[in-house]
């Protein structure tokens, strides 16, 4: 988020204290082999940078914010399935905090977003995305997919052609019916899944499609 940042409340190390700070964290247990090498002579150092590394995400950890000390699986509340224009991530970030939902969704973004998914000129793609939402599904445990396309979008000129986008009554329809075709399609693949179809203006506001 611009302008937030976390820090640990851990200081800095240079690599030789922080060295001497992870062997001494290794205590060695009784009878057991599989750390030995760790705390021989010959702990090498790319071995060392890989504990290094994986005591580094845990101390990270320590000072990370609320949300992301939550588990990679559990109990979130929905995908969100948005698109990949470099003008959209903060809108769209604003839009899911304006609604609690910070910190509760899984994400996937692809050109076009719905239209990522379901237009014949992307079909190489579609599996992609539906994999991924099965994943989330057995993850996350989510109740319900968010599809958030945008005005303005350049996938959907790509998908459809120039003339389906001309004005914005016209682009308004094209987008409608990739949602809905999109519900369609989630409805098919997972019946118990709730849809909520999305377009977003270059404002930020939100046209819902059902």
């Amino acid at each position: 988020m611009p302008g937030v940042y976390y820090q640990s409340a851990l200081p800095l190390l240079d690599i030789a204290t922080f060295k001497e700070f992870v062997m001494k964290s290794l205590r060695p247990v009784a009878g057991c082999d599989c750390c030995a090498d760790l705390l021989s002579a010959s702990f090498s150092r790319r071995r060392f940078l890989q504990t290094a590394a994986g005591v580094g995400v845990g101390l990270g950890m320590a000072g990370a914010p609320p949300s992301m000390a939550l588990a990679a699986s559990g109990n979130y509340d929905a995908m969100l399935l948005a698109c990949i224009d470099p003008r959209f991530p903060q809108p769209t970030f604003e839009y899911m905090k304006g609604r609690g939902m910070v910190g509760k969704y899984s994400q996937f973004n692809f050109a076009g977003a719905s239209i990522g998914a379901v237009a014949p000129a992307f079909k190489d793609w579609h599996e992609t995305y539906w994999q991924n939402l099965a994943a989330s599904i057995e993850l996350h445990r989510i109740p319900k997919v968010i599809a958030m396309n945008h005005r303005d979008c350049g996938a959907a000129k790509i998908a459809y052609g120039a003339e389906k986008v001309a004005n914005r009554m016209i682009e308004t329809q094209t987008h409608r019916e990739a949602l809905l075709a999109f519900g369609k399609e989630v409805n098919k693949r997972h019946p118990s899944l709730k849809v909520e179809l999305g377009l977003m203006g270059l404002d930020g506001a939100v046209e819902m499609f059902s």
